[in-house]
């Protein structure tokens, strides 16, 4: 299990290995969980042959809300948390992530008391569970920081102390703007949902909407300052407009997360920020929620990040389904590193993320079927764990 690098030295030849920048058959050599030596194919009796299937970097998922949905595996059923982190677990390693930002959310858009009293019980089962060597994938903490919930400030000052939390983004889930900027369509839903007068609703909506942007107004600032106290990296999160990014960006984030535009991730373009895609986004071909395709990023070259966000295995398709869209013009190792490199550099993992010397051995042996990659062998600091 993880938790222990791997002491033994390790041979995987005969591989088509996913560079950062191509390409190429060959071998890699791994010794105490770190490459230590690449080069070309070896008949060596104790190598391991890989029959020519790719060998790509372990994945790392900066985004991923899937912990919270083992929690509750139904709405009104909680779960061990214990058991809730190892079958999460069993989901991300599957899916090839050997890195994971596990995003917890910190106060919420309306009632937040249930989540309140879940994130600390999550963050300690994780480290609890990390700390034994139960969990296969290297777990971290991603703190997603409502600032239209007054309890934010506080939720985020009892848990950023642990060693987990590595990464803040900035949300605003406010009703008419960015993610769900079509007010009317999203009244007309909830008094259906609710059933109760379409006029009802709106006066109820708008008056939260006038009390909750007060509250956010005051909030932001201070998750944005102990984001810095603590010198974590920041996140903005569904920046819909120019103005939304050029907020972010004064604030000192570097990320832009979810641009729900083409002018706002431009903008994040301009200012200098990196941008993270929804995974899911490009495997169905749009947004879910009716926004942004990142495919449209991607033409423009305003993506560099890919997350899971609601569904891992979609970190491993979409690579391979940007690679082989011709339009793009993304080679595989392009796209590769949108879920592998790249995030753990913009996340201070500096260690892992690629195949080279003295970067950690967390690998995956892939194959297609009909277009459809699998894994068959997942190595994490040399060690198998799937």
């Amino acid at each position: 299990m993880s938790g222990k690098t791997s002491t033994e030295r390790l041979i995987l030849t005969n591989a088509t290995l996913v560079l950062a920048d191509r390409m190429q058959e060959g071998t890699v050599e791994i010794e105490n969980g770190r490459i230590v030596g690449l080069g070309p194919v070896t008949r060596a009796s104790d190598a391991i042959d890989m029959g020519g299937d790719l060998l790509i970097p372990g994945l790392v998922d900066i985004h991923t809300d899937h912990f919270e949905k083992h929690v509750f595996p139904r709405h009104h059923v909680r779960w061990n948390y214990m058991t809730a982190a190892l079958a999460h677990d069993a989901q991300i390693i599957g899916a090839g992530i050997t890195t994971v930002f596990d995003s917890l959310c910190v106060g919420a858009a309306e009632d937040g008391s249930e989540r309140a009293e879940i994130l600390a019980p999550m963050i300690e089962a994780l480290e609890k569970a990390q700390a034994a060597g139960m969990l296969r994938a290297e777990h971290l903490v991603h703190l997603r920081c409502e600032v239209i919930d007054p309890q934010t400030p506080a939720l985020m000052e009892a848990n950023i102390g642990h060693d987990l939390v590595r990464v803040i983004s900035v949300m605003e889930h406010l009703p008419g703007i960015r993610q769900t900027r079509d007010l009317d369509t999203y009244l007309a839903k909830v008094a259906k949902l609710r059933g109760e007068a379409l006029s009802v609703t709106t006066a109820r909506v708008n008056d939260m909407i006038v009390a909750k942007r007060e509250i956010g107004q005051k909030i932001r600032p201070q998750v944005v300052d102990i984001a810095k106290r603590h010198n974590m990296p920041l996140l903005s999160h569904d920046d819909t407009d120019i103005e939304h990014v050029d907020l972010a960006a004064d604030e000192g984030v570097a990320i832009s997360e979810f641009p729900c535009t083409l002018e706002a991730a431009r903008e994040a373009r301009r200012r200098g920020m990196q941008i993270v895609g929804g995974a899911p986004n490009i495997v169905r071909g749009g947004s879910q929620s009716g926004n942004l395709a990142v495919r449209d990023l991607l033409l423009e070259g305003l993506c560099d990040i890919l997350a899971s966000d609601y569904v891992p295995r979609a970190l491993l398709d979409a690579p391979f389904v940007i690679a082989a869209d011709a339009d793009l013009a993304y080679d595989l190792p392009a796209a590769i590193r949108m879920v592998t490199k790249t995030p753990a550099e913009a996340a201070g993992l500096m260690d892992r993320g690629e195949i080279a010397p003295g970067k950690r051995a967390d690998l995956l042996q892939v194959s297609r079927h009909d277009g459809h990659p699998f894994i068959k062998r997942i190595w994490r600091e040399g060690v198998r764990v799937a």
